[in-house]
């Protein structure tokens, strides 16, 4: 966390702006028309449950937020709650969603933008050119303002929007007391009375999936909650604050526009159906009916304002959210880059805006835009209420009773009006469902591998991140020699999560074919300096005594009833005839992590202080290979040199680009104690067990091939045979 706090520059006004920036106007000025043709009058009530809705969610969001404090929002949120795919699916939802949502406001910007621009040209007296109302101009302008706030977010942290927000509501406050006292003390016809709720039930519903985006952005204060100052405080707080202000602001403001903003003997139902361009513009033209021409200009700034913060706001999220996937490799490592002289996410900010202009040259309307983004945001606040629950239920996040039924609730009508929008406007769940399909498949092609090995070390190294996925893993620990009971407790100990992480040692007594005194005896003093050592440790793992006739067979058994998820093994000596073969069978039948370490009998894991790692091949141990060495590094300080033997027939731009990606691994999986070591050689196993004299424990991952196949390859083995010092080797489960 203190790693974080420098860019904590934001304080609660600065992110309570955000939320207000991103939430007030937009939204409501783009869709309040669409949803008074839907649902008539209760429109209102639309927004009033949504108002339910997001108070609820918010509350998931603060609870969230107050535990992990960091960038990134719900994706960070499913990333310590989750597993790593889980939390891809989540972020690549999640960014998703602030793009459409910025393609909604960049194309509501444009369509206001078009409006004033007709209504000027009526003030000079002229038609307005056929072009200006063109599909391609709107595009245009939506591109532009895109384009603009990019570059101001790459210039600068906060990105802007300060003055845009404030001077909205100043706008919204006093367009809303004129209207109210028109309606107290002015003389106006009485509108055409309509159904209050136009189309039933289903317009209402309909309306509610519509607007719901009318009341996102204050999730957008924990997708930066990485540059807020106090975060525990202060997140909540604006919060709270910007969805109070932006309901305070909208109650009223539809009051307005559906009673005194409608001209006699019309209704807002039909106001706001006469033409694509009455449904985006329904408050302008409700401001011109209650105050003339300077009510329309009011309103229309003040929608310009709304969709360029709104649009700012969304592009803020967006590029934090692609930073903090690219940081855990879910994303490219290119789209994370940071300006060195700014502190800034350009990688981020330039890829989340090349895709809304790529979506807005292919969506066809504010009304299509709004639906998309809708139901994305219902989906990923859905998924905060269900991570929200498993928190508290795992004790990361303080929960009661009560507290666990908000998000019960909030989630259940999220879903619910999810699904009713997927029904109601099948275009928003085609987009989402083709979105989600893009990102499996890359995912799976491209990032699994690298982001499951730098999730698994940060998790190793944080194990609040163990309790928070509700992980309880077991360690199998068979002890033969009490010479070297106290390295393999202490490498026991390392390898396992504090308070959730659990040992199991295990004692096999060959069965005797006569008098077994003298063995008991042995198991005896070999448990007992056992768990002496591990009382020294403050350890207190579960022991079993079996008896068997072959401790292999024995070892494998207890590993597979038990559901062991990692088994350690340590032996001083390690040849294909001695232990080789028995490691290999064993390795074959149980479905765990395997760990071998074979060392001096003396050893102890606090004296690695420097860890080679020795890197080749297809990297199917990337992951295990990276838990273990989160887990050494969680107490102790350590050195981990990632070690490449390179031949002398590489050339060196691919040695470069070796060095270049080798360098990612290590600030992956060993943050600021990685480095990097390039050497070329045409004997690599003599190289390596050369460096393996100068490190003081050397990490080998080993492939498991099949029953009848052999796991250590010449290059392990021979390793083993040239070094006098540690190794380890790993072996991941199938």
């Amino acid at each position: 966390m203190n790693a974080e706090e420098p860019n904590r520059r934001m304080g609660l006004f600065q992110a309570t702006l955000v939320g207000v920036g991103a939430i007030v106007g937009g939204g409501v000025l783009a869709l309040a028309g669409t949803a008074f043709a839907t649902a008539g009058p209760a429109a209102i009530v639309a927004f009033a449950i949504n108002g339910v809705i997001a108070f609820f969610t918010a509350r998931s969001f603060a609870g969230m937020s107050v535990a992990f404090p960091k960038s990134g929002g719900s994706y960070t949120f499913a990333k310590m709650v989750l597993s790593v795919r889980a939390a891809f699916a989540v972020g690549w939802v999640v960014w998703f969603a602030s793009i459409v949502a910025g393609v909604l406001y960049a194309l509501g910007f444009a369509v206001y933008a078009v409006i004033i621009a007709r209504e000027a040209y009526v003030l000079l007296g002229r038609d307005a050119p056929v072009w200006l109302s063109n599909h391609y101009t709107i595009v245009g302008l939506a591109v532009m303002a895109t384009g603009m706030y990019s570059l101001l977010l790459m210039f600068k942290s906060a990105g802007g929007g300060n003055f845009e927000t404030i001077g909205k509501v100043v706008i919204f406050v006093v367009f809303i007391v004129a209207g109210l006292g028109v309606m107290l003390f002015g003389s106006r016809g009485e509108p055409e009375p309509v159904t209050f709720f136009h189309n039933g039930a289903v317009g209402l519903l309909e309306a509610m999936g519509f607007t719901f985006i009318a009341l996102q952005g204050f999730d957008l204060i924990a997708a930066v909650g990485g540059e807020v100052k106090d975060p525990k405080r202060n997140i909540p707080r604006a919060m709270y604050i910007s969805l109070a202000i932006a309901l305070t602001i909208y109650m009223p403001l539809l009051f307005v526009v559906m009673t005194v903003g409608v001209p006699e003997g019309n209704n807002i139902i039909s106001m706001s159906s006469e033409s694509p361009q009455s449904a985006d513009a329904v408050v302008a033209i409700a401001a011109r009916n209650i105050l003339g021409a300077p009510g329309f200009w009011m309103i229309a700034v003040a929608a310009l304002l709304s969709m360029l913060s709104a649009l700012q706001a969304n592009l803020f999220a967006a590029s934090r959210i692609a930073q903090a996937m690219a940081r855990d490799r879910t994303l490219p490592w290119e789209v994370g880059r940071v300006s060195e002289k700014r502190g800034t996410p350009v990688g981020g900010v330039a890829t989340s805006s090349a895709l809304v202009v790529l979506i807005l040259l292919l969506i066809p309307s504010v009304a299509a835009a709004g639906a998309a983004a809708s139901l994305i945001f219902l989906l990923t606040f859905a998924l905060v209420h269900w991570t929200n629950l498993l928190a508290q239920r795992r004790g990361t996040v303080p929960g009661t009773a009560l507290t666990k039924l908000v998000p019960v609730v909030g989630g259940l009508a999220c879903i619910g009006l999810a699904i009713f929008q997927s029904i109601a406007v099948p275009e928003a769940g085609v987009i989402t469902g083709v979105w989600m399909v893009i990102g499996i498949g890359i995912y799976a092609t491209l990032f699994a591998r690298r982001a499951e090995a730098a999730d698994a070390a940060d998790v190793a190294r944080n194990p609040l991140r163990s309790q928070a996925r509700g992980e309880n893993p077991l360690v199998l620990l068979p002890i033969a020699n009490p010479a070297s009971a106290q390295g393999l407790v202490g490498l026991a100990n390392a390898l396992t999560p504090p308070v959730t992480g659990r040992i199991l040692l295990l004692f096999v007594i060959r069965k005797p074919a006569g008098d077994a005194t003298e063995a008991l005896a042995r198991t005896q003093d070999v448990l007992g300096q056992t768990l002496s050592a591990s009382f020294q440790r403050a350890m207190f793992p579960e022991a079993l005594t079996t008896v068997a006739d072959d401790p292999w067979a024995e070892i494998a058994r207890v590993a597979r009833t038990r559901g062991c998820q990692s088994l350690l093994m340590g032996m001083s000596k390690l040849t294909e005839n001695e232990h080789g073969e028995q490691l290999e069978s064993l390795m074959s039948s149980v479905d765990a992590d395997v760990v071998v370490l074979r060392a001096q009998p003396e050893w102890k894991e606090r004296d690695a202080k420097t860890i080679l790692v020795p890197v080749g091949g297809k990297g199917a141990q990337d992951e295990l290979r990276a838990r273990m060495l989160g887990s050494l590094s969680r107490e102790e300080q350590r050195e981990v040199i990632y070690l490449r033997v390179l031949g002398n027939d590489v050339s060196d731009p691919e040695a470069l680009k070796i060095e270049e990606e080798l360098e990612r691994v290590a600030m992956s999986e060993a943050p600021g104690f990685g480095k990097v070591r390039i050497v070329r050689s045409d004997n690599p196993i003599d190289e390596v067990a050369r460096q393996c004299e100068q490190a003081d424990l050397t990490i080998i991952g080993v492939q498991r091939m099949g029953k009848r196949k052999k796991h250590f390859g010449r290059f392990a083995m021979a390793i083993v045979q040239k070094t006098t010092h540690a190794v380890m080797l790993i072996s991941r489960r199938g």
